[in-house]
């Protein structure tokens, strides 16, 4: 049994409360930890410590060379505890070991990328009229409240977290309640390497209290936040009492286009990787179908006969290929959107129940499910379900392909599958969406810009664009003939 502790000032503390949350191995039900479940009075007190620390100076100011060997020495930790990691997140979560793997193999790269980024140029210098010399320079935004979802434990914390201290902000570090063993070793990680007092703080606890001060507090300079678009929207307005800039990479609805010239085999491969990796728990992911219709019939026969061979069961058992959704409730959640896709009408061609056999009954299963027949205005077209639910829609050409693509409130990310570069270029470039492939699906880099359009967010992470995201930006104009301006007669 896991104790996980807060992590604050430097020092690892309970909630002020008192109060614990128990953490559930989502294959079957078992208590793996106890967190401590912070609240609005913890969050103020790391807050008014990340305040005090970035007012100090002693981190914003350090040379970004040396923020940089911070950050290359827990990459070097990350790597040394890999296989503890990536075990505890499986636990934790439920997804299969090998994307653990995966996962914790792209946090150590995500801290190494940014590290090495803080000592690149940037700014600007410009011409202007003599005897004027202006640059432009990139400062710190402050104090950053960051708050991830449950999904991607480990790795969408490192994605917030190693820009903002690689840019030299102070944070306040909020993981998913459902989710918080990794995030709390990063924090050990974090203590080892000597990072300073007061410069990353880790407070545990539900939204509507650790995250809701994160976005209200006048002493938080920026918040940035990964999860559903609901609470999206409340953070945007908690945000507005002091003007704080926000990051938010919110939901998706995200469509995958196949073509009937696309590589056959190829498509449906990566139609079920779109849906099914993760149990379908990506906010990328490809959860709208899009076939055209002289293929539709036979993609969908393929599809169903490969997603039915999908071994579903516990994250550790080197033969699973999906695991459990994280918890009951959201497995519930998953479950009551199929029952509406049935009542919409839409025709369920493959799983719609949740696994209970061989073992699997403590845990949060549910088979790979597939719909056909769907139409637009369908609430499994419509709205974020999360899960390992696909919904396909059925189109004649390439223009109404663009049209259903884009019938949607989000913007996140899409795919297009042909045998037809132009083509694919051209409708790729209609996508109203942020993160696209062509003849791939998922694939994620941390030197290419990650968000949406719509309703799927504002602001870019990763990348260049994301380390932009944690600084503010300063116009200095030098003045290099230091005489009056005789403006005025006298």
């Amino acid at each position: 049994m896991l104790d996980l502790k807060m992590y604050i000032n430097g020092e690892w503390a309970d909630a002020q409360s008192g109060k614990t949350r128990e953490i559930v191995n989502p294959a079957n039900g078992e208590v793996i930890a106890r967190a401590a479940e912070g609240d609005a009075a913890d969050a103020r007190h790391a807050i008014e410590v990340a305040r005090e620390a970035f007012d100090g100076g002693e981190w914003a100011e350090l040379p970004a060379a040396q923020r940089a060997r911070f950050l290359f020495a827990i990459a070097d930790k990350l790597e040394e505890r890999a296989e503890e990691l990536a075990r505890l997140e499986t636990l934790d979560n439920g997804k299969p070991l090998r994307e653990s793997r995966f996962d914790v193999a792209d946090a150590a790269a995500c801290f190494r990328y940014y590290a090495g980024l803080a000592t690149k140029p940037d700014g600007q210098t410009y011409p202007v009229a003599d005897p004027m010399q202006a640059m432009v320079v990139r400062e710190p935004v402050g104090v950053c409240g960051l708050i991830v979802p449950w999904n991607y434990p480990l790795l969408m914390s490192v994605w917030k977290i190693a820009p903002a201290l690689a840019a030299g902000n102070t944070i306040v570090f909020k993981p998913s309640e459902v989710t918080p063993v990794t995030a709390a070793k990063l924090f050990e990680i974090i203590e080892e390497v000597g990072i300073p007092k007061g410069v990353a703080n880790m407070v545990m606890g539900a939204g509507p209290t650790v995250g809701n001060e994160l976005a209200e507090s006048h002493l938080v300079d920026k918040v940035s936040f990964t999860g559903g678009t609901v609470t999206g929207r409340s953070i945007m307005k908690a945000a507005a009492g002091n003007i704080k800039k926000i990051s938010l990479e919110l939901g998706g609805k995200s469509p995958n286009i196949v073509f009937a010239d696309a590589d056959f085999e190829t498509a449906v491969d990566y139609a079920l990787f779109a849906i099914f990796a993760n149990q379908g728990q990506v906010c990328s992911a490809g959860s709208r179908l899009l076939l055209e219709e002289s293929i539709h019939d036979r993609f969908v026969e393929r599809l169903v006969e490969r997603a039915r061979t999908i071994r579903v069961g516990a994250g550790d058992n080197p033969a699973t290929e999906m695991g459990p959704l994280v918890s009951q409730a959201h497995m519930e959640k998953v479950l009551r959107y199929i029952e509406i896709g049935k009542q919409e009408g839409a025709r369920l061609v493959c799983g719609g129940s949740r696994l209970t056999e061989n073992g699997l009954d403590k845990g949060y299963f549910v088979e790979p499910t597939i719909f056909v027949d769907t139409a637009p205005e369908m609430r499994i077209v419509r709205e974020e379900i999360f899960g390992p639910v696909l919904a396909v829609q059925k189109f004649k050409d390439e223009a109404e392909a663009i049209k259903l693509a884009n019938g949607t409130a989000y913007g996140l990310a899409g795919g297009v599958f042909t045998g037809d570069g132009a083509k694919a270029l051209r409708v790729i470039k209609k996508l109203r969406a942020g993160i696209t492939w062509i003849n791939s699906y998922h694939p994620t880099y941390n030197e290419a810009p990650w968000g949406g359009y719509k309703q799927s967010g504002i602001g870019r992470g990763l990348g260049t664009f994301g380390y932009d995201e944690f600084t503010e930006v300063k116009q200095i104009n030098i003045n290099l003939q230091v005489e009056p301006v005789g403006w005025f007669e006298n």
